[in-house]
């Protein structure tokens, strides 16, 4: 009894509180809306509009097990409908749960009424069933289901809205004074093939578009949304954009007086037999429930502010990344310009590396990272699409953007000028859902930093050259070392818009040797960073020409002189033996490297030094040889590091050994990230280079022979190396190695004047024979040798028994080196 009384109270209490509009869409004459309440066990009525002549007496409270359309509807998550003759079955079955007149047997509703009902919601957003009636005869028609179907999703985002709005007060039924359901609606069909739209009157009034100027194309209706929301729409109808299921998008609309409209849009596309697109069909209706709080619109009012006051792209991202984390209650916020193919980071926040995933630590060559679009397909097609993406915990995203929001993403392109300039990434860690009001801020903010992007372009292009010719003269990852790890950091100068000239350089040789190099051209322009180029790219090539470090830095210091600059460079150059450890070390007016032995201590290492390069042409730069024992840290690294106005040198440097001193070398990223952090503004560009030295698995055996210029010179090499092979274990591999050491020492003794040597070296997986001599010019392999001739054949031989064999310069002579293969399991 008194759960009757308090049914008949409820359902009372909503037939007062239904407005009496008028409801017509698609057929539908009524429609009612039943949300989940009680733990999910009932389905309540919280709102009735319409004509309530066609059904009356609708039951306030229905249980969700009961045998009736809203609850069969609401269980299976499927849209059930009900023509006349359907709908009296169900009376038959079970009359308790329908209205009154269908069930008291006026003669003739029940042959004209027909019924849907709609799940409102689906996976964990249940949120209750539309029920949809009208006097049709045969039942709806495929178009008005399909029309209705979307009519239920605006429903559905509505009610999703209020929930969200009510969350942890009191239940959205308890609200009845607020609709549930967009009081304006209207639906179109859209013909692809011809362009052609029907449009509902109630379309064009939403858009405030007098009928008489609708000439029933799409066109006409798309250019009533604002200049910003634009490419979403036009991405509908796109061809290559259209997809069988259904599509949702909110956009805005300026009526006549200046009022900003929100409206929601809901379109299907219907494929013909071969899957093409033949039309669209959607349902336009007011999403007031949009429309920015008084906090959002403070919010973008502060940020429009701040943004016309920032003078670089630098500056822009930041206020970006603090204006959105902190209301957004996000984890991560990255802010990046796009670039061919790659998306540069201009901003994150948490700035640490560890926040971000590995793809983005891959990256991190400078005080941001700088990743490959290639790496991020889910970004590449969002950017293409140039509308905001939301994705929920659990997509199934590539891990370089999964990592930014396990929880959530949300991808917000940045649009400028009728392009993408750039794109902000916000994640969460924890599961968030997302809410009109953050769709509606997002949305706003993104025109504004997009302009903000373009307007700091436009004041210092001058500085965006330099960076971009500087970070392309950079080398974009390090290689890979036998014996150890090398990790670089580059970091721009934060006062002042000009770049400067730093630059290092990894540079792997032959013989298991390894150069590094870090430098600083004098100044900050342009011109700073061109010379860095070509300086750069001078020493990578006379280290690779194989000439020792004192040689390459002096021929690197000559061809400068010879340049039409007035500017000036510095220069430390490292060739180390990956396999001995032996360090040969150069600088040319540069800071000397600084070591960190395992046991923790911490040096300057003693480099007699020489002048910068560029200042004098005959220069002499001394080289020190040092020894490197596995554990070591070397750090070569700019003056911007550790001097500056505030910051005398050797202070800096006292710091520098401090940091090392308590590091802990076994992950050397961390150790080069903790030398650069809390720098702040910086005076001057900081380049730092360090590398891990491990040293290989077992260190290699040499042997030195001085080749006697005597008729028999090839056989006493021969025996020579014979016996230090066979001393060494190397017994398959020694005929081979006969033969390449008569090849030649024949060649050095027969075409050269002066002292030829021959060095032999075992390694790990190799045999090298090098024979030395003084004449610079290198051997030249015959293209063809004739069967008459008696020599020329030499080289031929070599290259067929060796894997590799080569000449490099060497001491005003050369070095004719082979290499054979060896297996130690074999010997």
């Amino acid at each position: 009894m008194e759960r009757g009384r308090r049914r008949d109270a409820l359902r009372e209490e909503v037939i007062q509180t239904v407005t009496s509009r008028r409801f017509a869409f698609c057929g539908a004459e009524l429609a009612a809306v039943y949300v989940v309440a009680d733990q999910g066990r009932e389905l309540h009525l919280a709102e009735l509009t319409g004509n309530r002549g066609v059904l009356y007496g609708l039951p306030a409270i229905l249980a969700v097990a009961s045998h009736s359309p809203a609850a069969n509807a609401f269980r299976s998550g499927r849209p059930l409908w009900l023509t006349p003759k359907e709908l009296a079955t169900f009376i038959e079955d079970d009359p308790h749960h329908f209205p009154t007149r269908v069930r008291d047997g006026d003669p003739n509703s029940p042959a004209r009424i027909s019924l849907g009902a709609l799940p409102l919601g689906h996976g964990d957003q249940e949120l209750g069933c539309l029920i949809v009636a009208g006097e049709a005869g045969d039942g709806f028609s495929a178009d008005d289901r399909s029309l209705l179907e979307l009519y239920a999703d605006q429903v559905a985002a509505g009610l999703e809205s209020v929930a969200a709005r009510f969350a942890g007060r009191k239940a959205p039924q308890a609200h009845l004074g607020q609709s549930l359901m967009p009081h304006q609606g209207g639906a179109f069909i859209l013909e692809l093939s011809t362009g052609r739209m029907e449009a509902h009157a109630h379309v064009l009034e939403l858009l405030a578009l007098p009928p008489e100027q609708f000439d029933g194309h799409v066109e006409t209706l798309l250019a009533c949304a604002v200049p910003d929301d634009m490419p979403a729409l036009m991405a509908i109808v796109e061809p290559d954009r259209l997809a069988a299921a259904g599509q949702q998008l909110a956009f805005r609309i300026r009526r006549p007086n200046g009022e900003l409209r929100w409206l929601g849009l809901r379109c299907r596309v219907e494929v013909d037999s071969d899957g093409t697109p033949q039309r669209v069909l959607g349902v336009v209706a007011d999403a007031t429930y949009l429309r920015p709080s008084a906090d959002e619109v403070s919010l973008v009012q502060r940020l429009s502010a701040t943004l016309a006051g920032a003078a670089t792209v630098r500056e822009v991202s930041r206020l970006v990344v603090a204006a959105l984390r902190e209301p957004l209650g996000a984890s991560r916020v990255a802010v990046g310009e796009l670039e061919p193919e790659r998306l540069i980071v201009t901003a994150l926040d948490p700035p640490e590396p560890d926040a971000w995933p590995e793809v983005w630590r891959s990256e991190w060559r400078s005080e941001w990272p700088d990743a490959s679009l290639s790496n991020l397909p889910t970004l590449q097609s969002a950017l293409r699409g140039g509308h905001m993406s939301l994705w929920p915990p659990g997509a199934a995203l590539e891990p370089g953007l999964l990592g930014v929001g396990p929880g959530g993403l949300a991808v917000l392109p940045l649009p400028a000028d009728g392009r993408m300039v750039g794109v902000c990434l916000v994640g969460w860690d924890a599961e968030h859902r997302f809410g009109p009001e953050e769709r509606s801020l997002l949305t706003a903010t993104a025109g504004l930093v997009g302009q903000a992007l373009v307007r700091a372009h436009a004041l210092d292009a001058g500085h965006e050259l330099a960076t971009m010719l500087q970070r392309s003269l950079l080398p974009r990852k390090l290689p890979e070392l036998p014996g150890g790890v090398a990790v670089a950091r580059y970091l721009p100068a934060t006062a002042g818009l000009e770049v400067g000239g730093d630059w290092y350089d990894v540079i792997p040789l032959s013989d298991g040797h390894v150069a590094f190099v870090i430098g600083d051209v004098q100044g900050h322009s342009a011109g700073a960073a061109t010379i860095m180029g070509q300086m750069r790219t001078a020493v990578r090539a006379y280290a690779v020409e194989g000439h020792p470090p004192d040689v390459v830095v002096a021929r690197a210091n000559r061809l400068l002189v010879g340049m039409e600059t007035d500017l000036f460079a510095t220069c430390g150059y490292v060739d180390l033996d990956m396999e001995e450890g032996i360090a040969r070390v150069v600088r040319a007016g540069h800071l000397p490297p600084i070591l960190r032995h395992p046991d923790g201590m911490t040096e300057e290492m003693a480099v007699e030094g020489g002048p910068p390069l560029g200042v004098l042409a005959d220069a002499e730069f001394p080289m020190t040889e040092a020894g490197l024992v596995p554990g070591t840290l070397l750090i070569l690294l700019t003056d911007g590091l550790v001097e500056s106005a505030r910051l005398p040198l050797e202070e800096g440097m006292r710091r520098v050994c401090d940091v090392l001193a308590a590091a802990n070398p076994v992950d050397a990223g961390r150790v080069a990230d903790e030398l650069v952090v809390g720098m702040g503004r910086r005076d001057d560009d900081v380049a730092l280079l360090l590398l891990r030295y491990d040293g290989t698995q077992g260190r290699p055996m040499r042997s030195h022979w001085t080749v006697w210029r005597l008729p028999n010179a090839v056989k006493h090499a021969r025996r020579f190396t014979a016996r230090t092979l066979r001393s060494w274990g190397v017994v398959e591999e020694l005929d081979a190695a006969l033969l390449v050491v008569s090849e030649l020492v024949t060649n050095a003794t027969a075409h050269t004047q002066g002292e030829v040597g021959m060095d032999l070296t075992l390694s790990a997986d190799r045999l090298r024979i090098a024979v030395n001599d003084a004449s610079p010019r290198s051997p030249v392999k015959p293209v063809s040798v004739s069967w008459e001739s008696t020599g020329g054949r030499g080289l031929l031989i070599v290259e067929a028994t060796t894997m590799a064999w080569g000449s490099v310069p060497l001491s005003g002579g050369k070095q004719v080196w082979a290499e054979i293969p060896w297996h130690p399991a074999s010997g």
